[in-house]
């Protein structure tokens, strides 16, 4: 199981070993509805789901669950929250849960019970967070559309860091950057890099201060007709990410048909020593759309990137950005990789569907029952088995033979 979102804050969205899918094989699921889910954690023992309601006021809920059954075990309070956008949480080593939702921060005990919280400084959301490597915690606000909230682009505000502590959650700095952020955070070491709505950001924590790198600084629109970047995957020397977000608030139980850019999408590859940006089109179509951050195969040194308003994944190589195959599939979410076998979890509408990482061959695919899509975040299990979330509730689904 993974404690954070993505695995981590480099967002490897990736696990050693292997389902071992074998042709007589099959995905068995078990499936709980819970509407609003954002993800699962868990540390091999226990599993927790986050939650939340809906409106200006919403609140979050954590959930303990059984982690093969799913059923309920405790529940935490309701935790403050505020504008609704899709939270993050995370367990740290001590067992201490961390929520961000809404303009809220909280930290749990394993019980679920509430140490710490925090009001954050902007009347937003805040869309999750990064662990640093001293246990730091950095959040941003949320600077895009919502459902029923239309933010046009000359409006979005500069977007805002906060470096918290992990136990007291006190601010202990504030950095405010150039442009409005829509993706969440990533972070290697102590270096946060932020998606603006234009460029590429690195900001460096140095136990007291926030203080933004002025050697990166990425542009990365370059198109007429592109749009801003989703959450990046820092792998192989590069931040990897999709642009052609605009448009990703009108999610209705599916992205398809929904991009209003008139560039076609892209794969972005931003150098962490130069800055050096490159771009790879995904399939040249218009009205592509994402939400969502690619994969990258550090090992075989491929990457998965996709188009989920025109139903289209593609793998790339690393190094060249050449196209290595290619498939129609309606994949919208957060992706899984098993390093070992190189099986790839993906979405096709509602379904879940497995993939060979080097063929992009179907392996196995199954339907979790949910009725609509995943934007996101799946989990591994303790085994054969992984974890998948929409907003309508959470699945394990299991490779048996």
């Amino acid at each position: 199981m993974w404690r954070y979102e993505d695995g981590g804050p480099a967002r490897l969205q990736t696990v050693p070993g292997g389902l071992d899918i074998a042709p007589e094989s099959r995905l068995q699921v078990t499936t709980r509805l819970a509407p609003a889910a954002t993800m699962v954690v868990g540390d091999g023992e226990r599993l927790f789901l986050l939650r939340h309601t809906a409106g200006d006021e919403a609140v979050s809920i954590v959930e303990s669950l059984d982690p093969e059954s799913l059923d309920v075990l405790a529940t935490s309070p309701e935790l403050a929250g505020g504008p609704v956008w899709p939270g993050g949480m995370g367990m740290d080593d001590s067992g201490s849960i961390h929520v961000v939702f809404g303009n809220h921060a909280h930290r749990l005990d394993p019980e679920l019970r509430v140490g710490a919280f925090r009001r954050l400084p902007r009347d937003r959301p805040y869309n999750s967070f990064v662990r640093l490597s001293d246990g730091t915690l950095v959040t941003k606000d949320f600077g895009g559309a919502r459902p029923n909230v239309q933010v046009p682009p000359e409006a979005r505000e500069a977007c805002e860091l906060v470096a918290l502590h992990p136990e007291s959650l006190e601010v202990l700095s504030r950095l405010v950057l150039p442009e409005a952020s829509i993706a969440r955070l990533s972070a290697e070491g102590s270096d946060v890099y932020v998606v603006g709505d234009t460029s590429l950001f690195r900001v460096h924590w140095d136990g007291e201060e926030l203080r933004r790198d002025p050697s990166m600084a990425a542009p990365y629109l370059v198109f007429d007709g592109q749009t801003y970047g989703w959450d990046c995957v820092l792998a192989l020397g590069a931040a990897w990410f999709l642009d052609d977000g605009e448009g990703s608030d009108r999610f209705a139980g599916t992205m398809r048909g929904l991009g209003v850019s008139i560039a076609p999408l892209h794969l972005v590859r931003v150098d962490l020593r130069t800055g050096l940006v490159r771009l790879a089109e995904v399939c040249g179509l218009m009205g592509g759309l994402v939400a969502n951050p690619p994969l990258v195969d550090v090992d075989r040194r491929l990457v998965v990137a996709y188009d989920s308003g025109n139903g289209v994944v593609v793998c790339l190589d690393a190094d060249t950005l050449e196209l290595r195959w290619r498939r129609e599939q309606d994949h919208a979410s957060h992706l899984l990789l098993y390093a070992g076998s190189g099986e790839l979890v993906t979405g096709d509408g509602r379904d879940v569907v497995v993939l060979d990482i080097s063929s992009g061959a179907e392996l196995a695919r199954v339907d979790p029952g949910h009725g609509i899509q995943s934007v996101l975040f799946p989990c591994p299990g303790r085994g054969r088995d992984f974890y998948v979330c929409t907003f309508m509730g959470v699945s394990r689904i299991e490779a048996v033979d």
